[in-house]
């Protein structure tokens, strides 16, 4: 399929025209056995993967005390991102991605379980684990972009606002609880029992999989004619992004907006302890006030989902908006006078992320959203580290509160450069 074909199929489905089933319009998502299977699913594998996290870091840290190795974890889950992004994008827009999701989840239960037998038996070495633990992340990328394209198979077009908002939140609530048990799972039991748990999440995971049988929409925007070969597709991805106005406007955009906000949101932890000197209960709020933020926001989206108009003006002002409340950030004086600007920035975050998700699967051909999701995963997992290490360099040298400004400056350029540049997302209905 070319650009200008691309194009046309674009402009179609950013109005959302009367092109989904008459199913999709008059079924509720929370009727859709398929969507409230794959949400279990995926709401069970983010668990999964919180647990791992938490389990596989403190028992590092509790088991060799090196700050190092567990840096080496994390380093690998980055590295698998950032080689293998592109290639599982481009294989989910290939294959059944149905099958690609549920083949993951079992081949990571099998993975972590050997993590876990590693864990107890005494004298395994730490590259084992080290190498397991690769393959869990490499694995686990094939999955993401896979399930990222599969949504608008499973919902339509109509249910899209709702699922993607349900997932947002679902997103939020897994990784918070999943942290929290996952710490109290590890002080309890251990690693190796944490761990065992996790393996155990994701074959519940590919079990809900397997039972939602085939998606509804699966073949509703199919490519015609003869399959193009792997290495085709895979440059078909870039040429396509960079040669689509929408797609590229959020290509370049989305991992940008991520690389300030979590960046800014780091220093602002900085800021409380260090400038404010906040008690541990206010310290705690400050910490909540962002995924509250971010819950509120997806679920006013879920709720809102019919009568919401002109989402591109939304997504594109929370995005500028959110630089005046890090500027407002880093010139109070206590956390107390920044709590409830913090939780705007939280639901300013939400409209915009939660949009550019909307507005993706919406504005993306159903046949390019694997390596459109890949590529934009990609630089989106790279982008915080790099910021985190670029801000706290600088706020070592300068102190939070003015690099706060600084980023906040920037945020609001950002977003009233983006009004005027990036009219394809400005349009978006």
């Amino acid at each position: 399929m070319g650009i200008n074909e691309i194009e046309t199929a674009k402009a179609s489905s950013l109005k959302e025209p009367d092109s989904t089933p008459r199913l999709a319009k008059e079924a509720s998502i929370w009727r859709n056995r398929a969507f409230m299977l794959v949400f279990a699913s995926y709401t069970v594998s983010n668990l999964g993967n919180t647990f791992h996290s938490i389990a596989i870091n403190l028992w590092v840290l509790q088991t060799t005390g090196s700050a190092k190795l567990m840096s080496l974890v994390l380093i690998t889950h980055l590295a698998s991102s950032l080689l293998f992004g592109s290639i599982a994008g481009t294989l989910a827009d290939r294959i059944d991605r149905r099958k690609m999701m549920w083949i993951s989840d079992l081949i990571r239960f099998v993975l972590v379980g050997l993590i876990a037998i590693c864990m107890l038996v005494p004298g395994v070495p730490f590259y084992m684990i080290l190498l397991l633990t690769a393959l869990v992340a490499v694995v686990g990328t094939f999955r993401s972009p896979a399930f990222q394209a599969s949504l608008i198979e499973i919902v339509g077009k109509t249910g899209v606002t709702q699922a993607v908002a349900a997932m947002t939140v679902s997103d939020n609530a897994t990784r918070i609880g999943g942290f929290a048990a996952g710490g109290i799972a590890v002080a309890a039991f251990g690693g190796a029992f944490a761990v065992a748990i996790d393996s155990f999440a994701f074959l519940l995971s590919g079990i809900l999989l397997l039972l939602a049988g085939r998606f509804p929409y699966r073949e509703a925007e199919a490519p015609s004619g003869v399959k193009p070969s792997f290495r085709s597709d895979f440059a078909e991805g870039f040429r396509v992004i960079w040669g689509d106005a929408f797609i590229r406007s959020a290509f370049l955009l989305l991992p940008l907006v991520t690389f300030f906000f979590l960046s800014t949101f780091m220093l602002v932890q900085v800021l409380a302890v260090k400038v404010w000197q906040a008690p541990p209960f206010v310290f705690g709020l400050l910490e909540a006030c962002i995924p509250l933020g971010y819950v509120i926001g997806s679920v006013a989206i879920m709720k809102w989902s019919g009568r919401m108009r002109r989402r591109g003006i939304w997504m594109l002002g929370s995005v500028a908006l959110i630089g005046p409340c890090f500027i407002v950030i880093a010139l109070v004086d206590t956390a107390a006078l920044a709590l409830p600007i913090v939780l705007s920035v939280g639901l300013l975050f939400s409209f915009s992320t939660t949009i550019f998700a909307i507005a993706l699967r919406v504005g993306v051909p159903a046949h390019l959203q694997g390596r459109v999701f890949g590529l934009i995963g990609t630089l989106t997992s790279v982008a915080p580290p790099v910021g985190l290490a670029a801000f706290s360099a600088l706020a070592d040298s300068y102190g939070p509160a003015p690099i706060i400004l600084g980023s906040g400056s920037a945020m609001l350029a950002i977003g009233l450069l983006s009004f005027l540049l990036f009219k394809q997302l400005r349009k978006f209905e």
